[in-house]
């Protein structure tokens, strides 16, 4: 039986909420980005594929580094928000989505160009003979022949936001309701040598990790023999 602290309810809320909406943005912006680069010919593809694919070598700890350096008190953005009276973004939940948003931006862009890329252009040319315009495309035929992508990027990003943890801790610190996120309180419970309590979040955010990948990557399974069909 768990036996949690109300601190880390407090974390598994933040961590939640963190994982919708960084999933809900990065699909809004993963969409047009990973259509463009499916589609387009353009000399600067290459150069936003690698910027794009950048985070899965990258060192977790030297993005949070630099996006400390731009969104806090003395970083551009920061000190521009601080002079038109808001507040800057180091220690924030803002702050940490962002850093959490540029983290996962690979595993959304790279499940929806594959899908984009085996369904090619004859959909999309034989819809427009037929007058639908970009949007009727979209809805109609992308959205339909690509859903099992849509799953498979909305799960990674996800799962992938739900153990972030250099970006977090590097950006946002250890604030409890504001910042602390699971990863970041096992830590903390690990160092204060609480055993207890990080082995209950460990094996809770393991279950949790695993059953969602089993059953999205069974439902997108599901979708491509239908497809296929």
């Amino acid at each position: 039986m768990l036996n949690l602290a109300p601190e880390d309810w407090l974390a598994i809320q933040v961590t939640l909420k963190l994982c919708f909406y960084t999933t809900l943005i990065l699909l809004l912006i993963g969409t047009p980005l990973a259509f463009w680069l499916a589609q387009a010919q353009s000399r600067w593809r290459t150069a936003i594929q690698a910027l794009v694919a950048l985070p899965l070598v990258l060192p977790p700890t030297v993005l949070g580094f630099y996006l400390l350096l731009l969104l806090g008190p003395h970083g551009a953005i920061g000190s521009t928000l601080e002079a038109l009276g808001l507040r800057h973004l180091a220690f924030s939940f803002s702050g940490i989505l962002i850093g959490s948003v540029i983290y996962s931006l690979p595993f959304t862009v790279q499940p929806l160009l594959e899908a984009f890329r085996r369904m090619g252009q004859r959909p999309l040319e034989v819809a427009a003979t037929l007058g639908a315009n970009q949007w009727d495309q979209f809805f109609n035929v992308v959205l339909p022949l690509c859903r099992g992508g849509f799953v498979v990027a909305a799960t990674l990003t996800f799962a992938h936001t739900l153990g972030e943890f250099g970006v977090i801790l590097m950006l946002g610190g250890s604030i409890p309701g504001e910042t602390q996120v699971l990863s970041v309180l096992i830590y903390d419970h690990t160092e204060a040598m609480n055993y207890s309590q990080a082995h209950q979040l460990s094996l809770g955010l393991l279950v949790t990790a695993f059953m969602v990948l089993f059953i999205v990557y069974g439902l997108n399974r599901r979708l491509e023999r239908e497809v296929s069909l």
